[in-house]
């Protein structure tokens, strides 16, 4: 199971490489390429790039998944059978075909994602409506499907509506994460690369075949796009893009279980903070990134160079090297929370005080220093 779950990160890459390149091209003969700045928003220096990368990516995640949905139904269905070389993979056949409304509830939601993207990137839309398509299939994975953080509280706290209340929540938090740290070449797949490589390992451990399995193809996806992105880029993402990435990482981290089959008499119970540990970096942008526009009086949902990356680079590293730093970090923060579960309480606070440490260290080194070319004190 390991070994197939681990070859759909190959199969992620396959498929997004070659989708990324003709959306490339067809976006190049086409002229979409990246927009230039709205009204109170900053951006770099405008390049001639398209910025449909995210195409490859959705496509990565979708295709697959559906085919698998197909297939899966199918063969519960006896209508084919499975080769013998895939005996192992009857169980997760059987899974997939229960699971199928809820399969096709997330590619929903993954293709409204998408296509909001899409249409943002062509012309930008409003705050209001952008947030409201996004937390729309939160909504309806977290009613109707039982796709919800907090469930092993429910009987002692809130009941079910506070799981519903955070899990949609969640769902903004995320999405908006990734998508506010796809500010630089390579930044916000690299980072997801890295989130998901490391919720793959704690999902491989656990036996999650299924979540696996998808955070097998998100990570394939995302390096499959590394290769047109990485510095210099030939092509981004766009919010196609960076929307599908925080989705699909939100409903990942949700569907995960982080606690024993004993629930909270496990003992484990702070394995439910694994998802904040690994991704402590970008939502650690996401916060700051959103307080200095709102202390210097602008929106938080309107773009602007004052993300960690930019902060980076005005204190002297360059712009690929504000990127390596940021995986760096992403990497350190990933792997404290890998086991987070299995770890002994004094051992999970150690791990999650490692990750503390580190956000101090990278929050003293931004407001302790002085930006390059000004005069210290």
């Amino acid at each position: 199971m390991v070994w197939l779950c681990l070859s759909l990160v190959a199969l992620g890459a396959f498929i997004a490489l070659p989708a990324c390149d003709v959306a490339r091209r067809v976006s190049n003969r086409l002229g979409a390429h990246d927009t230039a700045p709205i009204a109170g928003q900053e951006k770099p220096a405008h390049r001639a790039i398209p910025n449909t990368g995210g195409i490859g990516i959705a496509v990565a995640i979708g295709l697959p998944i559906a085919i698998g949905l197909l297939v899966a139904n199918l063969v519960h269905a006896g209508t084919v059978g499975l080769p013998g070389w895939l005996g192992p993979a009857s169980v997760l056949v059987e899974g997939a075909a229960e699971r199928t409304p809820m399969g096709i509830a997330f590619l929903g939601g993954l293709v409204v994602l998408h296509v909001l993207g899409l249409v943002d990137d062509r012309r930008p839309l409003g705050w209001l409506i952008k947030l409201v398509l996004m937390l729309g299939p939160a909504a309806v994975l977290a009613v109707f499907f039982e796709t919800r953080l907090l469930e092993l509280l429910d009987p002692y706290v809130g009941g079910a509506w506070l799981s519903v209340v955070a899990t949609v929540l969640w769902f903004g938090v995320v999405i908006n994460a990734m998508n506010f740290i796809d500010n630089m070449d390579g930044l916000s797949a690299g980072v997801a690369a890295i989130a998901g490589a490391c919720f793959l390992a704690a999902a491989l451990i656990n036996g999650q075949w299924f979540v696996a399995g998808v955070l097998g193809l998100l990570v394939g996806a995302c390096c499959g796009f590394l290769e047109l992105n990485y510095p210099r880029a030939k092509l981004f993402m766009g919010d196609g893009g960076s929307l599908v990435i925080g989705y699909t990482l939100a409903f990942l981290t949700v569907r995960t279980t982080y606690v024993g089959d004993e629930g909270l008499a496990s003992g484990a119970w702070y394995g439910v903070f694994m998802p904040l540990v690994v991704l402590a970096v970008p939502l650690y942008d996401f916060v700051t990134v959103a307080l200095i526009r709102l202390k210097d009086g602008r929106s938080p949902f309107v773009g602007s160079m004052q993300h960690l990356s930019h902060r980076l680079v005005r204190r002297g590293l360059t712009r690929r090297d504000a990127v390596l730093v940021i995986w760096g970090c992403t990497l350190l923060a990933g792997l404290s929370g890998v086991a987070l579960a299995t770890l002994r309480p004094w051992q999970a606070a150690l791990a999650v005080a490692q990750v503390g440490v580190l956000l101090v260290v990278l929050a003293l080194l931004e407001y302790s220093s002085r930006p390059r070319g000004e005069d210290r004190a």
